[in-house]
């Protein structure tokens, strides 16, 4: 069984300025040595991508923050399709007891025209509800990256620079998905949180064309 590398990274911040960047626990780990140089700088973890901050458990000595921070390994997924397989045991005849493939049961209210409509699609209302939705996750995909990235960008302002010049008018900006006034709201900020936030809200965007 193969492992992947799967685990997010992070980057922590003291004051304005970068502090470091990578797995958890190498981050964590710079977030502890430079706890004790007592320069009075507040110190906060991000996860990368989606600007979530980050709590840490410096407890310990740092063979144990290591291991506390280093996710467990990952097995690599399975070659064939789910969606496939799921359909196909939802349209086979099935023994007593479920199929196991991942298939999560919950519940769903629908007004009876709906379920009519559903039992009547070939292999069922199962199959058709997964159908639509994955039809919907393909047509709403570049409008939910948009909406995740704004959402990354704003929780790190939120946390960095909700007191710094421009913060409300950079909010708007971001959210009217207007990067040259986003960046120019921005101009005034340090260099570090400037070129995070930039990151977040326009992850292709390179820092020279806007610095």
């Amino acid at each position: 069984m193969n492992l992947i590398a799967s685990a997010p990274s992070y980057t922590a911040f003291e004051g304005h300025r970068i502090l470091a960047a990578g797995p958890l626990a190498e981050v964590a780990l710079a977030v502890k040595q430079a706890q004790g140089s007592q320069n009075g700088q507040a110190l906060l973890v991000f996860q990368d991508g989606t600007g979530q901050q980050t709590d840490l458990d410096l407890s310990g000595d740092d063979a144990q923050i290591i291991a506390r921070h280093t996710p467990p390994p990952t097995a690599d997924a399975p070659a064939a399709e789910p969606d496939a397989a799921a359909d196909a045991a939802e349209t086979a005849p099935r023994g007593r007891g479920r199929p196991k493939l991942g298939v999560v049961p919950r519940e769903v209210t629908l007004l009876p025209r709906h379920w009519d409509w559903l039992g009547a699609q070939p292999g069922g209302a199962s199959v058709a509800l997964r159908k639509l939705v994955e039809q919907a996750r393909r047509e709403n995909e570049a409008r939910d990256q948009q909406r995740q990235r704004q959402e990354a960008a704003y929780r790190f302002m939120s946390s960095m620079a909700g007191n710094l010049a421009g913060f409300e008018e950079a909010t708007r900006a971001l959210y009217a998905e207007d990067r040259d006034r986003f960046a120019q709201c921005l101009a005034t900020w340090p260099q570090d949180v400037r070129a995070y936030a930039m990151s977040l809200a326009w992850p292709t965007t390179i820092e020279t064309e806007w610095n």
